[in-house]
């Protein structure tokens, strides 16, 4: 499986980064930050995610859901 590159510019990426690049809502991305599956730093009411840890995170999600069985209907 080829990785996936995140080819954004900044070094930190914002909720509506991540929201805009994933093309899901704010609901998503503060779901997931909430619930510690991607690695993210707080300055205040401001989630902020290094770009790193966003792209090593989508590749293992992705890897991930290509190694889950078929469902059997």
């Amino acid at each position: 499986m080829e990785w996936i590159e995140v080819n954004i510019a900044k070094e930190w990426l914002s909720v509506a980064d991540i929201c805009e690049y994933m093309d899901v809502s704010t609901f998503v991305v503060t779901s997931v930050l909430r619930g510690g599956q991607l690695p993210a730093v707080k300055f205040g009411r401001e989630w902020r995610v290094a770009r790193q840890d966003f792209e090593v995170w989508i590749n293992e999600e992705r890897a991930q859901a290509v190694s889950l069985p078929e469902p059997q209907l």
